[in-house]
């Protein structure tokens, strides 16, 4: 059915039947996402013609869009939303969060200015204060609502290079960074790929970065950063790490921090999932002195479990970050003094109001609930990785929070990066679960990420059955 938009207008005496339509699409997702096979069904060539051909010259009624991408899409949909996900570090979407999201496209908000939503203004403004407290981190601190946590490690570290250089003598903003005073860079060995990007966007280049020794499981080692910064005179930032992505390993943030700030140095931490173990009692020991370092980066989709675009950035110096991302223009009318602007603390103006799913998350789970969410899950990693080694598996890491990395070594000796490479493919292709592979210390390897709210025991069961059996039939056939 073609039609124009003139010929079909958005409010109809039948209703919204696009609406309705997608919902029943949606519920039918969710309804057979706890048993429905992992992995994609099609290939991306399959899906390529499927949703593909010309573009039609007469639009189609939005009931028929809808129908048209809810049935050609699917068979390429990944359950990653799913209780038995666990590649990456990928978390679903709790129910509340899910509604508030179709709230949020529904309302249309421009999220960049208190004038154009003051909803989103106040919402950000109050979701910030649960935030810093449930983390507990300093309650004067800002925070920039971003896409993820590329984008929140771009934003801490801009906060990072403007007060830097301003403590030199020079306005980054203003001058640029020929001339510049120039910005010495430290991270860890196995800082997370999204902190170059960062640094490359910055104009801060990822070959000059120092890189400094980690232990065992990947945690920066302070008497390495210190002999690194003895060699850094002038502007210095310091990116640490909570929550190695392989191992989930945490760096020594209070004793990094001490180093750090000895030297002068800014210190930002990339806490992409790790952050939230300081919203759980038991294991808010693992991140002390997390409230010493001076800008923060998480996702919320990864352990929050709202949907994406749902990146944090938490400075404790409001002045850099709004002088790093200070936007002023004769039409862009300013909020007034104790009223809050979103857009001068994220590199964006024109944005969705994406608070809104977190504000649901926060409010369905409440403090003990994100607790409780952040605990289980590391408590089924162990259970997981305990079940894996009982049958023959070799569990690389300390399970300290919701990762699992295991090798498998065949039964006869013989290559075992090829026959971890064929588990890993055999356990993707089985369907059970996902989980993803990777290589630590030169080693293939299985990565296993624990970081749905939907995932139970009996899923963590059934999956580390799943790749015991996919294990044990490859080994007979060696």
């Amino acid at each position: 059915m073609a039609h124009s938009p003139q010929a079909y207008p958005y409010k109809t005496d039948a209703g919204r039947p696009w609406l309705s339509l997608a919902a029943r699409h949606a519920e039918s997702f969710l309804d057979a996402l706890a048993e429905r096979k992992v992995a994609a069904r099609a290939s991306f060539q399959e899906l390529r013609e499927s949703l593909g051909g010309p573009l039609p010259e007469d639009g189609l009624a939005p009931e028929v869009v809808i129908e048209r991408l809810a049935t050609r899409a699917e068979p390429g949909l990944v359950g990653s939303a799913g209780p038995r996900y666990f590649g990456f570090v990928i978390g679903g979407s709790l129910p509340a969060a899910v509604a508030a999201d179709w709230l949020t496209s529904a309302w249309d908000q421009n999220g960049g200015l208190n004038a154009t939503s003051p909803a989103v203004a106040a919402t950000e403004d109050v979701v910030a204060g649960w935030l810093k407290e449930l983390l507990g981190l300093p309650q004067g601190a800002s925070v920039g609502f971003v896409t993820g946590c590329q984008m929140a490690n771009f934003a801490g570290l801009a906060a990072g290079r403007h007060a830097v250089l301003e403590s030199a003598g020079w306005n980054v903003e203003e001058e640029g960074l020929q001339g510049a005073p120039a910005v010495n860079v430290v991270v860890g060995e196995e800082a997370h790929a999204t902190v170059f990007a960062a640094l490359r966007l910055l104009g801060l280049g990822s070959r000059r970065t120092k890189r400094v020794a980690v232990d065992g499981q990947g945690r920066m080692r302070p008497d390495a950063l210190a002999d690194t910064l003895q060699s850094c005179p002038g502007p210095t930032l310091v990116a640490a790490q909570v929550g190695n992505v392989t191992t989930g390993a945490i760096d020594p943030i209070a004793e990094i921090a001490e180093v750090a700030h000895n030297h002068g140095a800014w210190l930002h931490v990339d806490g992409a999932f790790g952050l939230w173990a300081a919203a759980a009692p038991r294991l808010r020991g693992l991140v002390r002195g997390i409230e010493k370092a001076d800008s923060w980066a998480t996702d919320a989709h990864k352990w929050l479990n709202v949907p994406y675009d749902s990146g944090i950035a938490i400075v404790g110096h409001p002045d850099a970050q709004r002088a790093a991302f200070l936007k002023r223009a004769a039409y862009l009318i300013p909020a007034l003094s104790a009223e809050r602007d979103p857009h001068d603390y994220t590199p964006e103006s024109s944005r969705r109001g994406r608070v809104f799913p977190l504000y649901a998350a926060l409010l369905s789970l409440g403090r003990r609930g994100v607790a409780e969410l952040v605990e289980r899950n590391c408590a089924l990693a162990q259970r997981i990785a305990a079940r894996l080694a009982d049958g023959g598996v070799r569990v690389l890491n300390d399970v300290v929070l919701n990762q699992v990395l295991v090798r498998f070594e065949p039964p006869r000796g013989g290559d075992a990066d090829a026959f971890t490479r064929a588990v890993v493919h055999g356990i993707q292709r089985e369907g059970t679960l996902w989980a993803s592979g990777t290589r630590w210390r030169d080693q293939e390897a299985l990565r296993i990420s624990v970081s749905n709210w939907s995932t139970t025991e009996a899923d963590a069961d059934r999956s580390a059955d799943a790749i015991l059996g996919v294990f044990r039939s490859l080994a007979e056939m060696r």
